[in-house]
């Protein structure tokens, strides 16, 4: 029997839906258990192994001023798109080097695909969900590659940016390292709440294609707005403190509401999500003070086990066939966060392995809906 704290498909889509109609209405696999394991931990991720063990005070460095150095770049005008040769729809048939060469990508378009790993740039998105490029993945699908892709390039032909740097020009310059970050926004209802979604990879790639951008659509779909992070594998945690402080700083201007956010993650990416949900580590690693921790993270398959009262609402899904990832780590971490009052909810699918992403025709599927419900609930 799975463990008591597992909770199979309590909430519908119904329930996801009706929570963010309610908010906008009141107002507004291969390898072993090293896979995730990040090149560089944050300092404060190595002092809280347990509740007893909480990460320590620290001062912020900005003294809570927003950093006014990046602002958003204006979104290209519909006419210049026009003038453009406008692009065939992606298909599950393009090629990686076609897609990368749209116009609609301007020179965003590598980021669409791993930087730190060689990517054949004359396959098909069918033959790229199946060559071992996304390593430590299951339930690859080169039909919803297309999807997820086709969504950015069609909104970005009509003129809405979906591609934001999260560091600006003398950032770059000063580390061009920094050329390789971003965050593609799959937008939902107009001032509707922002998800940062982030791709696992072990910490050696960014496989958003099967770990954020599935995501990022779906919860697009349900109204909220989603950006999916591309981060540089040797600083996560840094490039993820950038981004929640780039779009805090920026709701305004990207029509997003700046309070009761989420974090989600897979894999490395659960790390990082749970790391920077937990309000001591986002104070530390962004150096601010000014701004909220997030109303919830959402976390696929990790063997992240810290625990500490600081950490936000959680929800947990994972499968029983894990190599990577043992389910009963995450239901024992969700066990000892409810002992402290913090909400959770864990979904545990029996005989899914590692990587599934989003789910799509396993028994996940629906999984994300749950999750949005979920974070509606704890706003």
């Amino acid at each position: 029997m799975l463990a008591a704290t597992t909770t199979l498909r309590l909430r519908a889509a119904a329930l996801a839906a009706a929570a963010l109609s309610l908010f906008l209405l009141a107002g507004c696999a291969t390898g072993g258990q090293d896979a995730e394991q990040p090149a560089r931990e944050p300092a404060p991720a190595e002092q809280a192994e347990s509740a007893a063990s909480e990460p320590a005070e620290s001062p912020s460095p900005n003294n809570g001023t927003p950093d006014e150095s990046n602002a958003v770049a204006p979104v290209e005008p519909e006419s210049e798109m026009d003038d453009m040769k406008a692009s065939t729809p992606i298909t599950a048939s393009t090629t990686v080097g076609e897609i990368m060469a749209m116009p609609e990508f301007g020179d965003f378009g590598r980021l669409l695909f791993p930087v730190d790993r060689p990517v054949n740039a004359s396959a098909t998105l069918e033959e790229l969900a199946n060559d071992g490029t996304y390593v430590w993945y299951s339930n690859l699908d080169g039909g919803q590659f297309a999807r997820d892709l086709e969504r950015l390039r069609a909104d970005s032909a009509t003129g809405q940016q979906v591609f934001y740097p999260i560091y600006s020009e003398a950032e770059v310059a000063a580390d061009p390292s920094k050329r390789d970050t971003g965050l593609f926004f799959f937008r939902g209802d107009a001032n509707a709440p922002f998800a940062i979604v982030n791709a696992g990879g072990g910490f050696a790639y960014v496989a958003a294609l099967q770990d954020s951008f599935p995501h990022a659509l779906e919860i697009s779909e349900l109204g909220a707005n989603a950006f999916a992070l591309i981060y540089r594998p040797d600083d996560p945690y840094g490039d993820l403190a950038k981004a929640v402080e780039f779009v805090y700083d920026h709701a305004d201007e990207l029509g997003v509401d700046r309070e009761g956010y989420s974090l989600w993650g897979g894999s490395a990416g659960a790390r990082m999500a749970a790391t920077l949900g937990n309000s001591q580590y986002l104070h530390q690693l962004t150096g601010r003070s000014d701004f909220p921790q997030a109303a919830a993270v959402i976390m696929e398959y990790t063997g992240y086990s810290t625990v500490s009262r600081y950490d936000a609402p959680t929800f947990i899904c994972v499968g029983t066939n894990d190599g990577i990832a043992d389910y009963r780590v995450m239901s024992a971490r969700a066990e000892a966060l409810e002992r402290l009052g913090i909400p959770t909810e864990v979904q545990v699918y029996e005989g899914l392995r590692h990587g599934f992403g989003a789910g799509y025709s396993t028994k996940a599927e629906g999984w994300i809906e749950d999750a949005v419900a979920f974070w509606m609930e704890n706003r």
